[in-house]
């Protein structure tokens, strides 16, 4: 008994101290992330030996020395045609977390709408977004507007999926006891199917902004004068293979930083959300 109220207590404390500091990163959370460096240390030790020993071309596959080398002499090239990128993703991420959340809400509140547009929900993912690229540069140009729509049509629907799930995921019996109580349609999904619904919308985030990337890629494949899928576009047929990997670098570096702010937002918004012991180990 003893031990169980001096845990209870410590408990409490710890949960104090991560909703009074809930950014501030502690030592088990660093080390954490050592095996990750570890790994990818190890990862390009092994390509760069491997180019070496074999003899390969450096149009054909360039070591990874060449590839820092690359993101040093070609910075300023690159920063611009990032920021270009970066700003195509923001935005559509936006559209995105504004669109579904609206969209997820309104299916959640409406029998109607969820039977109604559900199914076009899951029938917008089956299409290839390589297909519908063209056709929005067609309907609104080959500006900012057409990436943006390509990067939020490819990022909504993990936010809705995710968001409706978790409003669905609400205990029935929570919910008849706010009934019995005399709560309203709009007060339980306010009070009880939102905040609910909120670990499941952050994991929709983070999807979101994991796979956005690749939205603005598409989109300037398939017709752009910026950004780092348009300058790897120029580069293929040039074989500046080294600056096709340090775009590339650049992109999968955006996608984690995304990913690690939507899992920063979370820890702040719901501070006493953590991973279990077992998913820790």
């Amino acid at each position: 008994m003893v031990n169980h109220l001096y845990s209870s207590v410590a408990e409490r404390k710890k949960i104090s101290a991560r909703l009074a500091r809930p950014w501030v990163p502690n030592l088990a959370l660093i080390l954490s992330w050592a095996p990750v460096l570890l790994f990818i240390a190890a990862a390009f030790g092994l390509w760069e030996l491997s180019v070496r020993l074999a003899d390969v071309a450096p149009w054909l596959l360039p070591p990874p020395s060449s590839l820092f080398d690359e993101l040093y002499q070609s910075r300023t090239l690159l920063w611009e045609h990032t920021l270009v990128t970066l700003q195509e993703v923001l935005l559509g991420l936006a559209v995105a977390l504004g669109a579904g959340v609206l969209l997820a809400a309104s299916m959640a509140l409406s029998r109607l709408l969820h039977r109604g547009l559900y199914p076009f929900v899951i029938a917008s993912q089956t299409v290839p977004i390589i297909a519908i690229a063209p056709l929005l540069l067609i309907w609104v140009g080959y500006g900012l507007t057409a990436k943006v729509i390509v990067v939020a049509l490819i990022s909504f629907f993990p936010i809705v999926v995710n968001m409706i799930d978790g409003i669905k995921s609400v205990d029935s019996d929570t919910v008849n006891m706010l009934r019995s109580f005399g709560a309203t349609r709009w007060q339980i999904f306010a009070k009880l199917q939102v905040p609910s619904s909120m670990p499941s919308l952050f994991s929709g985030v983070k999807i979101a902004a994991s796979v956005s990337v690749i939205g603005a890629v598409i989109g300037e494949w398939v017709g752009a004068s910026q950004g780092l899928g348009y300058l790897m576009t120029r580069d293929i047929p040039q074989f500046q293979t080294d600056r096709v990997f340090a775009a590339i670098f650049i992109l999968a570096f955006m996608g984690v930083a995304l990913f690690l702010i939507a899992v920063l937002a979370e820890r702040i918004a719901l501070p006493w959300r953590r991973p279990t012991s077992n998913m820790e180990s």
